[in-house]
């Protein structure tokens, strides 16, 4: 039985140490996978537990000559007290090199000093001290000289003696690391000047001064202390740097809510852990407290800020019956909530568990540099001693040839090809985490960048997914009496269609009667009969429409009759199959108007009364404006957009020349969905998918790339290769750019990691000397190596500065490509959006700003609303034509007062 699992790793240095852990646990038999993160120091492994156990995969890791401590999934506190002591050793570690630094900076000055005064004397014209003159300089001090240096040198050596330890393990078990270059390099100098000392002393012991002054300047210890000290600096640096790239997962653990307040069986309240809360726990949250667990309000409302988890900076109005998510933060307003998840079943834990598994995967792009660490540092060793010989054969001095070879030893660098590609998927995975973006595997994000073609799912993901109605079209009754007629007997139905024709007229304030011997057919519609007298205006009886609008109360109604529906009459909602059923005669007219209304998107309602047809309500289920911002985008990106819905290829049409998509899809059953997406891979496309419910999850599954859209459901989530945490269509746009952006820096990694061993091997080896004199010396090959590693880590720090898919009006921060740029440029200029603050006075409760934001909403030109229950108050992004009056007006006709309007 296969199973998976996550190690920490200890002791490895560099990426032939991680490429070696990989070789010596892939070679255990039973393993499937294994993918070593030297980044991270996480190993994750697939194998077959019949045939393999923890302890064998952790001596297989000891045996390699490194330390492995498995990440078991545990719940709750468990799982967070074992982050805190990797984060604690992480911490102690750092603070433990920064001791060695300073101390071995301290020592370094001085040797530099003893080593090198005379030249200080001679460049800079500094003095000499008269205790350095009398001891330390000419011929007769040479001996003094020298071993001063290597007394000094001991205590770095002696700081820095992990890579000594560390390397000479490494090649005892014949995997050499960078710290078996510095070893070796480091030894080579401390040995030659061992040499020297001694030929020092024997000269200065036969008095032959000139031969032990000469010899005296080929001391290497300020070499080998400089090296130890400037490979230090790089790495202090380095690790300083490499905290930076993890920043957003540790913010994403600080947000776990470490207490929670829970209320017993009895009333009594208590404090305890968050991870010790339980699935169906009432617990209490005050204003300015944390959420501990994912839950469902069952009393109170409050202003939720989620801005931590779905990256939404606008704070949500819940309310009882409202789901609110661990690690969110209430603003105001006081909440008593029943625990739905809890422990590692959180939201936030599973964002923390997707961040980590993606950070501690490999893209394919690192395949090739993977394979060259393997073999890197052996085959620089193999180049160090060719460089020695070959300088030696001809006839090089003893001291330049080692030179060269040391040179070469130290100015290698593997750490920059092993850090190329993970620093970058690191940072790039948690600055998509922060914007409420999960990438979850380094696979996900690299095919993300060659996105060709996005399917889209309409209903939830183009759209809102919430009915609501369009247009009252009355034939034979006025918009209000035809839209109370609906409505009464939708009242009764569960159907989506019903709700909004019910909310409707509720928000219209109109009638709605009463019915009796309700009933509904599936498929077709909704009948029953009034239970008492109702009096309306009928309509002209040519089949000539009256039409009530979104926002509207009703047109001119001159030439409609009066009349009355009697008691008993039966009322018919349906499609037109429904009401023919019932010998319901529809007018030509009618019928033109009813085609129309479906050409242009909506769903007809036909409502009759006995066998006389009164017209019909339009509703549709309109897209989000996110969502058309986002299409437009995508195929400025050269993407092509492809539309799946079930709807009629008339709706379907409709909606596409609407948004225009380039293609539409229509009449798809959710079975259907994933051989759509097979098909356009089948004709070569890179394609993803992006859904939100059960129905498209093996669509997601299918797809090159699946995005679930996080208000969707949890199988779509786990099909999907990326989750968007809120339901903007807008955020896919940002995950596809966030890829590219990833995959360039990786590039320009590897790039640069290649590009600086090719160049500083062989000028370290002194290839370039015979032609041009140039020679390296090994210190600044020191200096260069550690500047490699921190190029590449710094390179992938820029990735922080990407901006997420924001309106137009805002502006991004991102680096793309030029076209890219300049479209973003035009979208900034050709929608240009005007934003009001409303202070309202009046709203008291979630209902209320609910009330007052779907008055906001329905004035066209309007963008989005956000409100403030807090503040009292709603922001405002519209179209310059919306001026204050219709503003007011709306929020008036809801039944509130606006106090104040900002600009």
């Amino acid at each position: 039985m296969m199973k998976k699992e996550r190690y920490h790793i200890t002791g490895m240095t560099c990426a032939s140490c991680s490429a070696h852990v990989e070789r010596a646990v892939s070679r255990q038999k039973g393993v499937f996978r294994v993918s070593v993160n030297l980044l991270a120091e996480t190993m994750e492994i697939e194998y077959d537990e019949s045939i393999l156990g923890q302890k064998d995969i952790s001596d297989a890791v000891e045996h390699a000559g490194y330390g492995a401590v498995p990440l078991e999934e545990r719940n709750g506190k468990d799982a967070k007290s074992e982050r805190e002591k990797i984060r604690e050793e992480a911490k102690r570690q750092s603070d433990s090199m920064r001791l060695r630094l300073g101390v071995s900076v301290g020592f370094l000055l001085v040797l530099m000093y003893v080593a090198m005064f005379p030249m200080y004397h001679e460049w800079f014209g500094l003095p000499i001290p008269d205790f350095f003159h009398r001891y330390f300089h000419g011929p007769e001090n040479v001996l003094v000289n020298a071993l001063t240096q290597f007394l000094l040198v001991l205590p770095i050596l002696y700081l820095n003696r992990s890579y000594f330890s560390s390397g000479l393990k490494a090649l005892k078990s014949l995997s050499p690391n960078m710290d078996s270059l510095i070893a070796i390099g480091v030894s080579a100098s401390v040995g030659y000047g061992l040499f020297v000392i001694y030929q020092v002393a024997y000269g200065t012991g036969h008095g032959d001064f000139s031969a032990a002054e000469r010899y005296v300047h080929d001391l290497y210890f300020e070499s080998a202390g400089m090296i130890l000290t400037l490979i230090t600096v790089g790495k202090y640096l380095e690790n300083r740097s490499r905290r930076k790239t993890g920043e957003a997962i540790e913010k994403l653990i600080d947000l776990s809510p470490k207490l929670a307040v829970v209320v017993g069986e009895d009333g009594t309240e208590s404090v305890i852990p968050a991870g010790e809360v339980r699935e169906g726990d009432i617990c209490l949250i005050k204003p300015g407290g944390m959420i501990p667990v994912d839950a469902t309000i069952v009393a109170g409302a409050a202003s939720i800020d989620e801005a931590a988890i779905t990256g939404e900076s606008v704070p949500a109005e819940k309310q009882a019956g409202d789901k609110v998510i661990s690690g969110t933060l209430n603003r105001n307003g006081f909440l008593k909530i029943r625990a739905d998840r809890v422990g590692e079943d959180t939201t936030l834990a599973q964002m923390i568990r997707l961040v980590e598994e993606a950070q501690a995967g490999k893209v394919p792009l690192a395949k090739l540099a993977d394979r060259v660490a393997g073999v890197f540092v052996p085959v620089v060793m193999g180049i160090a001693l060719l460089t020695l010989f070959a300088w030696l054969c001809a006839g090089a001095e003893t001291e330049f040839a080692i030179s060269c070879a040391i040179a070469v030893l130290v100015i290698s660098c593997p750490c920059a090809l092993g850090l190329a590609t993970p620093v970058a998927v690191m940072v790039g995975t948690g600055v998509g985490a922060g914007q409420g973006i999960l990438i979850k595997s380094g696979e996900a994000l690299q095919r993300a960048k060659e996105i060709d073609t996005v399917v889209l799912d309409k209903t939830g993901t183009i759209t809102s997914g919430k009915l609501s109605v369009e247009g009252v079209f009355g034939y034979a009754a006025t918009p209000e009496t035809l839209l109370a007629l609906a409505a009464a007997p939708e009242r009764k139905s569960e159907h989506p269609l019903a709700e909004a024709v019910v909310n409707e007229a509720q928000s219209f304030g109109v009638r709605i009667p009463e019915i009796r011997e309700f009933h509904a057919v599936f498929g077709r519609g909704v009948k029953g009969r009034l239970a008492a007298d109702f009096r309306c205006e009928a309509g002209a009886p040519d089949g000539s429409s009256a039409t009530i609008s979104r926002g509207s109360r009703g047109e001119d109604q001159k030439g409609h009759k009066q009349g009355m529906f009697a008691a008993g009459t039966q009322i018919l909602v349906g499609n037109q199959a429904f009401l023919e059923e019932y010998k319901v005669e529809i007018p030509k007219l009618s019928l033109q108007g009813i085609a129309q209304a479906a050409e242009e998107g909506m769903t007809p309602l036909l409502v009759a009364a006995g066998q006389e047809f009164l017209g019909f309500v339009g509703l549709t289920d309109r897209a989000k404006e996110s969502s058309v911002k986002a299409i437009k985008r995508l195929q400025d990106m050269h993407i092509c957009v492809v539309m799946l819905t079930g709807d009629n290829k008339r709706t379907a049409e409709a909606v596409r020349k609407k948004l225009q998509i380039g293609e539409a899809i229509a009449e798809v059953l959710p079975q259907e969905k994933e051989r759509v997406v097979r098909r356009l891979k089948e004709e070569g496309h890179v394609v993803a998918m992006v859904g939100d419910g059960i129905n498209d999850a093996p669509a997601l599954a299918a797809a090159d790339v699946g995005m679930a859209i996080g208000a969707g459901t949890d199988v779509a989530m786990e099909s999907a290769d990326i989750v968007l945490m809120k339901s903007d269509l807008r955020d896919a746009v940002t995950a596809i750019r966030l890829s590219r952006a990833v995959i360039r820096n990786i590039r320009q990694n590897l790039f640069w990691a290649f590009f600086y061993n090719a160049i500083g091997i062989p000028l370290a080896a002194g290839l370039w000397y015979p032609s041009l004199g140039i020679k390296l010396s090994p210190m600044f090959g020191a200096a260069a190596m550690s500047m490699s590693s921190i190029f590449v880590v710094g390179n992938a720090l820029r990735l922080r500065r990407f901006r997420a898919e924001k309106k137009a009006a805002q502006k991004t921060g991102v680096v793309e490509p030029q076209q890219e740029q300049n479209h973003e440029k035009e979208d900034e200029v050709m929608n240009q959006v005007v934003v009001k603050v409303l202070v309202i006075e009046g709203m008291m409760c979630g209902h209320c700003t609910g009330r007052v934001q779907k008055a906001l909403e329905g004035i066209d030109g309007v963008i989005s609303v956000q409100m403030s229950l807090e503040e009292k108050s709603a922001t405002v992004e519209m179209s310059a034509e919306v001026s204050d009056e219709t503003l007011t007006g709306a929020v008036t006709d809801a039944g509130y007062e606006v106090k104040e309007i900002r600009a």
